[in-house]
């Protein structure tokens, strides 16, 4: 049988000797031998530090996000390819599509992500400017910028393409270097991907590595650059974290490791209502869909003590219809686990649950299979207990199938504490529509949980489920649950970079960041800004503009026009007695209008379109007679780089006749480039 392939140091090898086997979770056959005895990984880590991370640091977040989208594509047309070797591990269609297909969006939702709120730019400038003297002449801002490191990726089991999928984005994004390592149960499933990203010549050289088999001696080997992202058992987390290559050298470590995931049904879900029926269906999803093989299922079951048998009757009759058996026969619902030894590991755990409950539904040594041997394929039955919430065995053992224990309740406080006993998880579902009664138990639950997911009638439609990390949502938990984050929107890309804090004069601090700050140089010339393209555009560049008197008149025509009949611009005695104003004032929305009419050339030109205010501050009262001036001023230039235009943001200050600042905010526009 051939060796899985690794790829590393830019070529395609095999570990030496016969491996370990791999075999499939539904017939038992080897599919494929695993080993990486003999590669040089330490080589490989130097590979990624010399040649993949210069390469990925000369993109910017847009270019990475392009190469993202393109990569999530490709792999979008060989799903199918994907699809019939997830079928080996013991996945249904409907599972497969959930792990491929699941991966294939994170790269697809991070690719747009960046492009939306990430600079077209090496490097992310984070937060406001911090004044840090009077004069202001000296600033802080902090900037974050890669790591020129390895992104060490240890993936688990049970989702071989979305795991590793979901860690790649952030840290390409990020630009750093990832070395895949999957676990080897499922490592065929992963390597064909890996065949797939690497054979697509989408991504720059050294930026994806590929191992198939043990890290042997990698973390010797790591630096204080190198991040070390986990997903797997909390045991092994441990283990991991404590290694003395990341405790010597402070190595970034990432755990998403398991955990007694809960689900809640309020009191007022009664037998017959729909958020009952809700809470009946998620369970039972969450047992079955990857064999109940999810870091996220839902293992512990919270009902109202008066509700049990109704929902043990409801979540039985659904289970009774669950067809077990080969992905491919028709009418299955659930395939198997993915290994014989996981099936071992499931019935040790069910066994010592069994000392705080009983089962209520399924054999753990018996199950009835669809279209393959029950004895050679890893099949077990889904489970359904009742136990004992104030025993320790629920709280404390995870049997990592489809397995549920269902426990009772009798009040909110008695629940919030009962969901702390699991010592940490990374989901948590609340099914009720009362507001109250949701307000008290996710807040009650939240330190303990790293999502928490609210399910009733009015969301139900577009929830995405208890047990569906989101990209855009952080992905993990503290304690038993790894006291990781992963995920998160741009969260997760930020995990992978360095955040520095510069303090420097602000010239300095505009070269630095490439964007102008306030108190920095600013560069007037005979062109209007506004009549220059993109590229001929620079930071700093500014119209100064005014100044324009505000009459009594203008105000009561705008007051006119506009309906904002506001008392401080329209009532002498009441504006007097205002102790912000002691006299009638301009509306803000006048000043800033103003202002526009200063500063904007009304011809056409590169200027396309104006979309949108940030930061807008009233700072003085302006008063009938006050005369303003406008001083714009070009602060960030982000170029999209499949437009004919890019955005530019302008700092607009209005001042009054003696200096004082009235109104300060940031102007966006679209500004067209030279060639379109």
């Amino acid at each position: 049988m051939t060796l899985l392939r690794s790829h590393l140091s830019g070529t395609w090898q095999t570990g030496s000797g016969e491996g370990r086997p791999l075999y499939d979770a539904v017939t038992g056959e080897e599919v494929a031998r695993i080993s990486a005895d003999g590669l040089d990984l330490a080589g490989a880590l130097e590979y990624g530090r010399r040649t993949g991370g210069p390469a990925l640091r000369e993109l910017t977040f847009h270019q990475r996000a392009a190469l993202l989208k393109a990569l999530g594509q490709h792999l979008r047309e060989h799903r199918e390819q994907l699809y019939a070797v997830s079928a080996r591990t013991g996945a249904t269609l409907g599972d497969s599509k959930f792990d491929v297909d699941g991966g294939i969006g994170v790269l697809l939702a991070y690719a747009s992500k960046a492009k939306r709120e990430l600079p077209n730019d090496t490097i992310h400038v984070e937060g406001d400017v911090e004044p840090l003297g009077r004069g202001g002449t000296f600033l802080g801002q902090h900037v974050l910028t890669p790591l020129h490191g390895v992104a060490v990726q240890v993936n688990a089991f049970n989702f071989p393409v979305w795991g590793p999928l979901e860690k790649l984005a952030p840290a390409f994004l990020a630009g750093v270097p990832t070395l895949i390592k999957p676990a080897s149960p499922t490592a065929f499933l992963t390597a064909e991907l890996a065949e797939l990203i690497i054979g697509s010549g989408l991504l720059p050289e050294g930026s994806v590595q590929f191992v198939a088999g043990s890290l042997g001696d990698t973390f010797d080997h790591l630096t204080g650059q190198d991040l070390v992202s986990f997903t797997g058992s909390a045991s092994t987390a441990q283990t991991l974290r404590s290694h003395p290559g990341i405790v010597r050298n402070s190595v970034r470590f990432s755990a998403e490791a398991d955990s007694l995931n809960l689900a809640a049904l309020g009191p007022d879900a009664t037998p017959g209502t729909e958020e009952f029926d809700l809470f009946v269906k998620a369970l039972t999803t969450e047992m079955t869909v990857k064999a109940g093989q999810k870091c996220t299922a839902i293992r512990r079951a919270f009902v109202p003590r008066a509700h049990v048998d109704a929902v043990v009757e409801a979540v039985t009759a659904r289970l009774a219809g669950v067809v077990v058996g080969a992905p491919g026969a028709e009418g299955v619902r659930m395939g198997a686990l993915a290994s014989l030894d996981q099936r071992e590991e499931v019935r040790r755990s069910v066994k010592a649950l069994r000392d705080a409950g009983r089962i209520v539904f399924g054999d753990p040594d018996r199950v009835e299979v669809t279209g393959a041997d029950a004895d050679r394929g890893a099949f077990v039955s889904p489970l359904l207990l009742v136990g004992d919430p104030d025993r320790a065995e629920p709280h404390e053992i995870e049997a990592f199938g489809p397995v549920s224990t269902v426990l009772p309740y009798d009040t909110t406080e008695q629940l919030i504490d009962y969901a702390a006993r699991g010592q940490g998880s990374l989901a948590g579902s609340v099914v009720s529509a009362d507001p109250g009664f949701v307000r008290e138990v996710v807040l009650g639950v939240a330190p303990f949980h790293g999502r928490v997911h609210v399910l009733n009638a009015r969301d139900a439609g577009e929830s995405t489920g208890h047990g569906s990390p989101l990209p855009q949502l952080v992905h993990g938990g503290p304690g038993r649950a790894g006291g990781g984050e992963e995920m998160g929107g741009v969260r997760g890309v930020f995990h992978h970079m360095q955040r520095t804090a510069v303090q420097a004069d602000p010239d300095s601090l505009a070269a630095i960041t490439g964007r102008w700050v306030a108190g920095a140089r600013r560069h007037e010339s005979d062109v209007h800004p506004f009549r220059k393209h993109l590229e001929e555009l620079r930071p700093g560049d500014c119209l100064v503009a005014g100044p324009r008197r505000v009459t009594r008149e203008d105000v009561e025509h705008f007051a006119e026009f506009t309906g904002d009949t506001f008392y401080a611009h329209m009532d002498e005695a009441a504006a007097a007695a205002n102790p912000l104003f002691g006299q009638r004032v301009a509306h803000g929305y006048l000043v800033v209008s103003l202002a526009a009419g200063l500063f904007v050339d009304p011809d056409p030109g590169p200027v396309l379109a104006n979309f949108g205010v940030d930061g807008l501050r009233f700072l003085t009262p302006v008063r009938f007679d006050d005369e303003l001036t406008v001083t714009l001023t070009c602060k960030q230039l982000t170029p999209r780089e499949s437009a004919g235009y890019g955005e530019v943001r302008w700092d607009a200050e209005v001042t009054r006749q003696d200096g004082e600042s009235v109104a300060r905010y940031d102007v966006l526009t679209l500004v067209a480039k030279k060639d379109a």
